[in-house]
């Protein structure tokens, strides 16, 4: 057993493996840091790699994410009593009106692979509650979703108040009907799919 073996596992979405590997390599004496590090992130970063040179599909990222937060999920514990620093706190959800949530949730179990807190809101999310859990949860962006056109206003929105009340949060929008025009036009941060909703965050967050 090796830390390999379970970046390997992700690529191979061998989720009823994954927590049994983890454990494993955990009670062998591994260090955390590496298992999440060089196991879990990096496999999904591979996975956001081979998705975007068209070797992977929305399908198999999605069975690809679940194998990583099952195995993420066996570390979280421990990784919360240690010395573990987040990247960032990442409030997502799907905004007011739009019930769609597969994109979302592979964004958020992306972000969350990558070393993000992720508090996600669910569907049909409006401004206010999207704020308060900023607020509650110090968050350093609000992540919103969108499948449908008629829902889009509904970022826009939220994007108004953040700007309007001076709110330091980052704004990131995404889904089938956004483009980085419509983004632009609102004052947020667009990205077109869950690799680079990872990369986004990591760059808005470390600026």
């Amino acid at each position: 057993m090796a830390i390999q073996d379970i970046f390997a596992a992700v690529l191979d979405f061998e989720e009823d493996k994954i927590a049994d590997m983890v454990q494993a390599e955990i009670d062998g004496g591994s260090d955390l840091e590496e298992v999440l590090n060089n196991g879990l992130i990096a496999a999904m970063d591979e996975v956001g790699a081979k998705f975007s040179a068209g070797e992977l599909f929305v399908p198999e990222m999605l069975m690809a994410a679940q194998t990583m937060k099952a195995g993420l999920d066996v570390l979280k514990p421990m990784l919360a009593e240690g010395t573990s620093e987040s990247r960032g706190t990442i409030i997502i959800g799907t905004v007011k009106g739009d019930l769609h949530d597969i994109g979302k949730n592979l964004v958020a179990m992306m972000l969350e692979g990558a070393g993000f807190d992720v508090i996600d809101l669910g569907v049909d999310v409006d401004t206010d509650a999207f704020l308060a859990a900023a607020e509650k949860h110090d968050a350093d962006a609000i992540c919103m979703s969108a499948l449908l056109t008629t829902t889009m206003p509904a970022m826009e929105s939220t994007v108004k108040a953040i700007v309007e009340k001076g709110l330091p949060y980052k704004a990131m929008v995404g889904g089938a009907p956004v483009t980085d025009a419509f983004a632009k036009k609102i004052g947020a941060n667009y990205s077109e799919d869950a690799p680079s909703a990872v990369e986004l965050a990591r760059r808005l967050i470390a600026a």
